[in-house]
């Protein structure tokens, strides 16, 4: 009879323990991206982890296994951000970007992509987590630029801050003599569907070409006859380079989704540029022997300097649209145009010169 009692006792309290086990333990309900080494995704809920395999069942391929040693990384996604309609689009690695400016969020890991547009390749890749790198280039692979950005997210997901710099070179162009440099700060409000950008910066560039002015060493040189020829003395040039032009910008971009696939994306950017630039003349004739007519000297006169300031303001206007028809694929055009104003200082003339013309552009974008 006690047997009896003890194992009523004991089925009981085994009963009660596995209701309340299940009710400290619910189910999950979340749904997972499980992406392998080999870059191979699934979406669906995880049933079961042992450890060693993934219980996950999908929508298309119904419950699979999957090995833990072949899982890259797992995460989270959510239907109602990372979704559009029944297609997941994750937080979209081309969200980061506009038409040529960028925003404060950051390429996830593993979040790679390139772009082509017409003027050239881009390529960009996620370093760290919140730190990316990237090449630009020209077709002819000169000029080339090295990109960097780092952004710093907040407790708040819709307000986001980062930094980036581009550094260019002129590369083999005239022999890598040229330079110039991109370095700007930026917030970003709203996510990554929909979303707006201001940013300030500062720019830099030389080009690294000679303005073509051959000032010589002022002096007097004699003129020598050697084997019955004018023996002219050779001066000494002094070349002046293209001074380095400076310009502080200011953008404001933002992108609005438009429909499943379709998204409207907006970048403006008014750049103030400045440069001042010594504008050269010199003297330089031959002295000749007045009875005989024989030239004897050359003369070589004192350098004069005229400063000439220019000041431009340049307004880049790049609307467009960009259609994601899958995750991995997306292509952008841009009616982009230019609306300038420069105005030229030299002594007391001023001169003042408006033009606009348009930039066409269309971008594909490819994740990797």
């Amino acid at each position: 009879m006690k047997n009896i009692f003890t194992l009523l006792v004991l089925l009981f309290m085994a009963f009660h323990g596995s209701e309340i086990l299940a009710q400290v333990t619910p189910a999950d309900t979340n749904l997972y991206r499980v992406v392998k080494s080999n870059n191979q995704e699934y979406i669906g809920r995880i049933l079961n982890d042992d450890g060693r395999e993934v219980l996950l069942e999908t929508s298309s391929l119904g419950k699979i296994y999957i090995v833990k040693s072949d899982i890259q990384s797992i995460t989270i996604v959510h239907r109602e951000i990372d979704f559009v309609g029944d297609e997941y689009r994750g937080t979209g690695v081309f969200t980061t970007r506009y038409q040529f400016s960028t925003n404060a969020f950051p390429l996830q890991k593993h979040d790679n992509y390139a772009l082509v547009n017409l003027y050239g390749p881009e390529v960009h890749f996620s370093v760290s987590k919140n730190f990316s790198v990237g090449v630009m280039a020209t077709w002819i692979a000169s000029p080339i630029v090295l990109a960097l950005k780092y952004t710093i997210p907040t407790r708040n997901e819709k307000l986001n801050f980062g930094f980036g710099t581009l550094l260019g070179s002129a590369g083999y162009l005239n022999q890598g003599k040229g330079y110039g440099g991109l370095h700007w700060g930026m917030v970003t409000y709203g996510d990554r569907k929909n979303n707006v950008t201001f940013s300030l910066g500062y720019s830099y560039l030389n080009t690294g070409i000679e303005t073509g002015e051959q000032m010589y060493v002022p002096g007097t040189y004699p003129v020598d006859l050697t084997n019955g020829f004018y023996d002219y003395p050779t001066l000494t040039p002094i070349n002046y380079k293209t001074p380095t032009m400076k310009a502080p910008i200011i953008g404001i971009a933002g992108v609005a989704s438009v429909g499943k696939k379709a998204s409207f994306v907006m970048d403006i950017m008014l750049v103030f540029g400045q440069k001042t630039e010594d504008l050269h003349s010199q003297e330089v004739y031959t002295g000749y022997d007045p009875i005989t007519g024989v030239p004897t000297q050359t003369y070589v006169g004192p350098i004069s300097t005229l400063s000439e300031r220019t000041n431009s303001v340049n307004c880049l206007i790049m609307p467009g649209m960009r259609f994601q028809k899958t995750e991995n694929k997306a292509f952008q055009i841009s009616l982009a145009g230019v609306i300038g104003n420069t105005t030229k200082q030299k002594a007391s003339t001023i001169t003042t010169k408006r033009y606009s013309f348009p930039v066409p552009m269309c971008t594909w974008f490819y994740k990797f």
